[in-house]
């Protein structure tokens, strides 16, 4: 325990760096009655999850409703739902005497995290039950967790109810310490993912043909020089060819900005209001992901030149889009392997290979054949209402 609240206390003072120091030591209005604290990291954790926690409000309408994310825009976007009885805050550190007093003002009943969130301090004092949902377990956060001593053992045999995203995460947490007796079943959150059903802005529907039209969905430091050198090629072939540029951390911009005029092309920022007409749009912001996944007929699924495992093949595929990644997708291990059984998506790892993937992919035919081909690969197979019904019985007594 002391050397997790020495790596906490150097992980809270970077955290509280960067702005909004009340949240983030949990201060601010409660609203009033028993909550249930439900926290996911960011976007993507809560919009998958966002079928789960609508079915529970709607069954528990007794209780109120706390999601807390790391993210400014996760939060807004949770307001956005403007579901009933559901407060929306930035996440407190997880330090003891911040968590306690979380816990004490929201008179928190019970707690849920989704994914890699997996906070000890809140865990250990919630009084009521926790849960945790697509819980993932890498196998170098298991090794980490490893060398804090029984804190895992102590924090994963409090918990009551684990449904795994894979056998992998659940295999590595029952060797931390998870009992028996809390697992629940396998299920992937993001195979819940509903695409948005808001409108495109006119300024973006009216400038970009999708089947001209990729995108480089969260790309990394490193694969951006990959991804322009396939687009500058690709435009030899085919001039009208644009490219939706996506970084994971918008704060990246000035840097990309910097390679796309070293590659010789054309670029607008999103984060300038600027025009979107030309070779490169770089979609620096936040929270619009699904606007561009609509735009776009083939979408680079990066991360995945890297070793951070690749992200999320859900969401592009729900919207019909031809799907291309690198060689590292060990985050959707499962979902990565069932694309490539039923070649569903091109693996590439150079400039070369990604514009000759491109080049396959350029028809519309082509590419809604390999979009309904990644649809049927990806095709739900978590029973949401089986898994809000075992969620429910465990808050059965709150």
């Amino acid at each position: 325990m002391l050397l997790y609240r020495i790596l906490l206390s150097i992980f809270a003072a970077a955290v509280l760096t960067k702005g909004h120091v009340a949240a983030r030591l949990g201060r601010g209005p409660a609203s009033p009655g028993p909550h249930v604290w439900f926290h996911g990291a960011s976007n993507g954790e809560l919009n998958s999850a966002r079928p789960i926690l609508v079915s529970l409000v709607h069954e528990r309408p007794d209780l109120n409703w706390l999601v807390t994310c790391n993210t400014q825009t996760a939060r807004d976007m949770v307001h956005g739902w403007e579901l009933p009885r559901v407060s929306a805050r930035l996440a407190p550190v997880d330090l003891a005497w911040v968590t306690k007093s979380m816990m004490r003002r929201w008179n928190i009943q019970a707690h849920i995290s989704l994914e890699s969130e997996i906070w000890p301090h809140r865990i250990l004092t919630c009084a009521g039950p926790t849960v945790m949902l697509g819980a993932r377990m890498s196998a170098s956060t298991a090794r980490s967790w490893g060398k804090l001593g029984d804190l895992p053992r102590r924090v994963l045999a409090k918990v009551s109810f684990v449904s795994a995203q894979d056998e992998e995460s659940l295999q590595r947490l029952q060797n931390l310490g998870l009992p028996q007796s809390a697992v629940g079943p396998v299920a992937d959150l993001k195979s819940l993912y509903q695409k948005p059903t808001a409108p495109l802005p006119p300024e973006l529907s009216q400038a970009f043909d999708r089947r001209k039209t990729w995108l480089a969905a969260s790309t990394h430091e490193g694969e951006e020089a990959i991804v322009l050198e396939a687009h500058k090629q690709a435009l030899e072939q085919d001039p009208e060819l644009r490219l939706i540029l996506a970084p994971r951390h918008p704060r990246r911009a000035k840097e990309i900005a910097a390679h796309i005029e070293q590659y010789g092309l054309s670029y607008s920022q999103r984060s300038q209001d600027q025009a979107a007409t030309a070779q490169v749009y770089l979609a620096d912001t936040m929270g619009e992901m699904a606007f561009w996944y609509q735009l776009a007929g083939r979408v680079f699924i990066a991360g995945s030149l890297t070793d951070r495992g690749g992200h999320t093949p859900y969401e592009p595929a729900a919207f019909g889009a031809a799907l291309i990644h690198g060689p590292d997708m060990h985050n959707f291990g499962v979902s990565a392997q069932r694309l490539a059984a039923a070649q569903a998506a091109v693996q590439i790892e150079t400039a070369d290979a990604l514009c000759a993937a491109l080049a396959g992919l350029q028809t519309e035919e082509l590419q809604t054949a390999a979009g309904q081909a990644a649809q049927q690969a990806l095709r739900c197979d978590t029973d949401a209402k089986a898994l809000c019904t075992l969620i429910l019985q465990h808050l059965a007594k709150v």
